[in-house]
């Protein structure tokens, strides 16, 4: 199984059963990329607005609260606007350290009330997006958030999460 190690600094994480959505968007994620899921490593810190606004502002000079943060094992983006990022490379013992994620409850909560969507979903999808950015998937580049936002998609869809990127109140 793969290897999450998950730190909860707020107890409300637990209460929503944080360690249950991270182990199944991240399983879910890495069999969808066809990963090794049993040899990969990923710590999630389940965490309140002040904490990841102190690590945003450390990590992004960025004083304001955020979602998520991620905080990859190595740089693997891709090389072209649009491409696929660099393969994660095991370890010597086979190990796939991918890196860390820092989740903030607080705003979790404000985004799925804002959009609709159960906190469950909004986490779960959080979750992947922020995976995705261990494996060096991005959306600074126009084509490499197109191509993130459809993986996202693709595997919320197997996950039987709605496209959390179309507008649900036109549909």
């Amino acid at each position: 199984m793969t290897e999450i190690e998950i730190s909860i600094e707020d107890p409300r994480w637990a209460e929503l059963g944080l360690e249950g959505l991270a182990h199944r968007a991240i399983a879910s994620a890495l069999a969808h990329l066809k990963m090794d899921a049993q040899a990969a490593e990923v710590s999630v810190l389940a965490c309140n607005d002040a904490r990841i606004s102190d690590l945003n502002a450390e990590f992004r000079g960025k004083t304001t609260p955020t979602n998520v943060l991620s905080w990859p094992a190595e740089e693997r983006g891709a090389p072209i606007d649009g491409g696929n990022p660099l393969p994660v490379e095991p370890d010597f013992d086979g190990t796939l350290e991918l890196g860390d994620i820092a989740i903030s409850y607080d705003t979790c909560v404000l985004e799925a009330q804002a959009a609709g969507r159960t906190m469950a979903d909004h986490v779960t999808h959080l979750t992947v997006h922020g995976l995705l950015h261990l494996l060096g998937y991005d959306h600074e580049r126009d084509a490499d958030a197109t191509l993130m936002e459809s993986i996202e998609v693709e595997i919320l869809g197997k996950l039987g999460i709605d496209d959390p990127y179309r507008d649900h109140a036109s549909a």
